[in-house]
This record gives C-alpha cells, structure tokens and sequence, in this order.
C-alpha cells in the first residue's frame, strides 16, 4: 500500500509537469538549490568530526538540527507552503483505514525536494561519524539522521493539519493566524540573536545550551554520532527513543486530524448567524466611503479580503513583524553610528522594508483562483482592477509603514529624520508594487482548493520563493535613485527626501498600472488558466 501511494504520488507529480515548462524550470531550479544547499550544510556537520576540531564543535550538531526542525515547523505555515498533492479529502470514500491512509501520506510527503535537501544535508552527521569513529558510529548517526527526516516531515505535517483544522474554526482561526505569522516571522530575528549572542559570549560558552538542547526532541537525533563516536552509547539509546516517541506522539497528532481534514469539518462549535438590514448596496459598502461603482465594489471587496481570508491576514502579519525588526536590527545593531540620516539610508532598512511591502499582491489573482472568471467574464479593464487592488491593499498597508518609519524616529532618539524616512520608504514601496503588478500577472500561481489554509501545489514552494524574491530585489534597485538623492544630496538631499520620494513612488505605481494593466487586458484567459487548480 506503501509503494501504490508512493506511485500514486509520483503519478501526479509527472501529470502536473505536463504542458507546463515553466514548472518544470522551476522544479529543477528547486532541485538544484537544494543539492547545492545541501552539499554545504553537509560540510557544516562536519566540522565537529574534523582532526583538532575545536571545542564548540559540538554545538553545531545541536543548534544546527534545532534550526533544521524549527524550519521545517515554521516556515511552511506562511512561506513556502505543505506540499499536499495527495490531499487526505480525496480518500475520503474510500475504505482506507486510518493508520495506512498516513503511512501512505508520510512515504509521499518523503518524495519531495525538501526532504531530499534535509537528507543530503544530515549526511554530513553519518559521514563525519564513520570517519571519526568506525563504521558502528556511522550507522548509529545514519539512524538518527533517518529519524531526524521522519521527525521533521511528520512535524511539519501534525502542526499543519493540527492548526489548518483550527482555523476553520472561528472561535480560534483569528489567534491562530496570529500566532503562526509571528513564529513564522520570528525566525529571522531569533537567528540573528543567535549569531550575535554567540559572537558576544563565546561559542564555548554555548556549550552547556547545546548539552540540554541535545536531550530535547529538536537536536537530540542529531547528535548520536557525537556520542557513539565517544563510546556512550546509553546516550545514544536514549536520544533515539526520545526521538521516537515524539514521532510517535507527532503521528498521533497528525492523524487525529485526518477525519477532520476528510470530512471537511471544523469542530468548533455551533455557527452564529446576524440578522442585518438595509438596502444590499448600503450593506456591501457600510460605512466606507468609496464610490457606488463597479470600481468602488472591487475596492471594498478586496478590502474585506485582506481582513476576513487566513492566507492574506497571515501576511499582513507576517510583514509587520519583520518590518519592525528589519530597521531596529539595522538602524539600533551594534557598528550603527556616525551620521544616523546617512546611517538609516546606507543600512537599507527602509528601502528594504518598503520594497518588502509590495510583495502582498505579487500574487493576488492566485487567492481568487476560479474566482476570477467573474471579471473576465464581465471584462474588467485591467488598469481598472489593478488599480482597485492595489488600493484596497494600500488602505492596510500605508498606516502600518507610516507606524514602523514612526517607530525607527523614536528608537532613533531624532524625529527630524522622519522625512527622510518616509520619503525612502514610500518610494521603494511605489517600486515593490509597481514590480509586484507585473509579477501578478506574468508568474501567477494556483492555490490549492483545500481545506488545508497552508496547502500548495507541487513545485508551487519554489515558484513563490523565486517570485517574491525576484519581485523583492527588482524594487529595491529601482528605488536606488532615491537612496542617491539623501546619501549625494547631503542637508538639500534630506529636504527632498520626501516630495522627490513620494513623487517618485506615484510616479512607478502609475507607470507599472499602465503597463500591467495593459498585459492583463491581454492575458486574462492565460491568467485565469494559470490560477485554476488542476487535480
């Protein structure tokens, strides 16, 4: 049964490849990166079995797997997504008992690029402990780098499908949602206080951490080869059976929200209904005072959108976690000094931040999906639709990028740097829309119909990373001309700061509407076809 949903799994992989080569280059784009990336992290986990290693070396294991799991975790909830080509709902009239139904979805979760990348890069462990100790240690790290694998994937799955069932439930979907965009957005920033908590105190010093953080379910199968090395091996019994039976208990998790998952429930609870009253125009626009047109209708839609959908929430939050630490980190870190109008631009940090901000509607049309045949069919004008996205985006957007210019002013200690500020970020945020425009129309990609809020399609990880990124660096460059301005223009430069950003960030958000606007006129049944989910 193993080998039929592992065949099955490959079967529509293949079937989803077909007639699509952009898919396909990024696939193998994808696949590269993780052979490339793997290889690294390899030679990483090597360093604690090298001749004369140093005496932190054993907390590379430790943190380094820690951080593996974490990922794993963390990131897919609002980034790079659960890969579900076999989505538990489409077994769910079958006779499948549920203990083979997830030994099923766990052997096709493993045929995927990122559990492929996750075992090159633990290879490092078995390798390291077979030249450092013989071929016994080596198969005891090979175990452990195994079972490291299944606790991830079967992790990654439990959290996924455990809170995807909490979400459909209103009483907690709202601090569900909050919650995973902070832990997702909290990676970064943990990652930096690691790095500079280890710079300050010593990587000896985090040796004692490491100990403990080996006897935890995060590391502790990734340094069983330190120990076999070293001869204890009652350490080494009892990191894997922790491993185990977290596995074990994950699996448990993972499979009681199977029926849920099948059956489309929720769980939560009786639905209330309120009686509302009025004329349905009145009602659809409330208070918002926005024109009664087909374009005022798409602005308040979209508005409502961007509060009521989990997927575009997430992101909102998830934005305004790291863009107040991105400036705090850069702007207040350790070598910020000197000139702080010239410090804050040099950093980057608004301009990165700005450019970060459009990224939200790099993908708009792929959260309609089928949706969207709606205006296609009418024939909405493009200039007309982008524009009326992009506003309801920016009604959310602008107040959050004026608060975090506020907030770095304040931490700053200088509020005259405020114009400075916000003419960078304004302008790099016209930039990062006008680019994200573009991307939304030429890179769109579905969404999966599932109940799964953090599900993709296969391939589909790739595809967003590589637009959001390329979306991300295209707007930070073309908002250089700004950066130019203060960092050349000196005291002059700071006063123009804001009408020559605000200036220029009108004039990108009005070009990329024209250009883009104009592709989609063009491109409305190829777009439409992109973003229509295939099963």
């Amino acid at each position: 049964m193993a080998l039929t949903f592992a065949r099955l799994k490959l079967r529509v992989l293949r079937n989803g490849f077909r007639g699509r080569p952009g898919k396909i280059v990024l696939f193998v784009v994808g696949l590269l990166a993780a052979l490339f990336y793997g290889i690294l992290t390899a030679l990483f986990f090597l360093i604690p079995y090298v001749p004369n290693a140093p005496d932190w070396g054993a907390v590379v294991p430790a943190f380094g797997g820690a951080v593996l799991v974490l990922g794993w975790i963390l990131m897919p909830l609002v980034w790079f997504g659960v890969d579900e080509t076999l989505e538990p709902g489409r077994f769910a009239l079958l006779p499948l008992p549920r203990p083979v139904l997830l030994r099923g979805l766990l052997i096709a979760a493993l045929l995927g690029v990122p559990a492929f990348g996750t075992l090159l890069a633990t290879s490092g462990l078995a390798i390291g402990a077979g030249v450092g100790g013989g071929p016994l240690p080596a198969v005891a790290a090979a175990v452990g780098v195994v079972l490291g694998l299944l606790l991830c994937v079967v992790a990654s799955r439990a959290v996924t499908s455990g809170f995807a069932r909490a979400l459909r439930a209103r009483r907690t979907r709202d601090m569900a949602a909050v919650l995973l965009a902070v832990l997702a957005a909290s990676i970064g920033p943990l990652q930096f206080l690691l790095t500079s908590g280890a710079q300050q105190v010593g990587m000896q010093r985090l040796a004692p951490i490491a100990d403990v953080l080996g006897w935890t379910p995060l590391a502790a199968p990734y340094v069983v080869g330190l120990d076999a090395v070293q001869g204890r091996w009652a350490a080494v019994a009892a990191r894997l059976a922790i491993t185990v039976v977290t596995i074990l208990l994950l699996a448990w998790w993972w499979s009681s929200s199977l029926e849920s998952a099948m059956a489309g429930t929720s769980g939560g609870g009786e639905v209330r209904t309120r009686t509302v009253t009025g004329a349905p125009v009145a009602r659809f626009f409330g208070r918002a005072r926005l024109p009664r047109t087909p374009y005022g209708a798409m602005v308040q839609r979209e508005r409502r959108y961007w509060v009521r959908d989990v997927r575009r929430r997430a992101s909102l939050i998830t934005f305004t976690v790291i863009g107040v630490f991105l400036p705090v980190v850069m702007n207040l870190g350790p070598g910020a000094a000197g000139n702080v109008v010239a410090q804050s631009v040099n950093g980057g940090s608004m301009v990165l931040v700005g450019a970060l901000a459009g990224l939200g509607i790099a993908n708009q049309f792929g959260y309609d999906g089928t949706a969207y045949a709606t205006h296609v069919v009418v024939g909405v004008s493009g200039r007309v639709e982008l524009r009326a996205r992009a506003v309801a985006y920016s009604w959310y957007i602008v107040p959050l990028l004026l608060a975090l210019a506020v907030l770095n002013a304040v931490l700053r200690g200088d509020l005259l740097l405020l114009p400075v500020m916000f003419g960078t970020l304004f302008a790099a945020y016209g930039t990062g829309l006008a680019c994200a425009m573009h991307a939304s129309v030429w890179a769109a990609y579905a969404l999966p119909e599932n109940q799964n809020p953090f599900a993709i399609n296969t391939g589909t990880g790739v595809a967003k990373s590589f637009l959001a990124m390329a979306a991300w660096f295209a707007g930070m460059v073309l908002a250089v001309p700004i950066v130019l301005l203060v960092v050349l223009g000196g005291s002059v430069g700071a006063v123009l700061a804001l009408p020559v950003g605000l200036a220029y960030a009108a004039g990108a958000v009005w070009l990329g509407l024209i250009t883009a606007g104009d592709i989609l006129d063009h491109r409305q049944p190829e777009l439409l076809a992109t973003i229509t989910p295939r099963t």
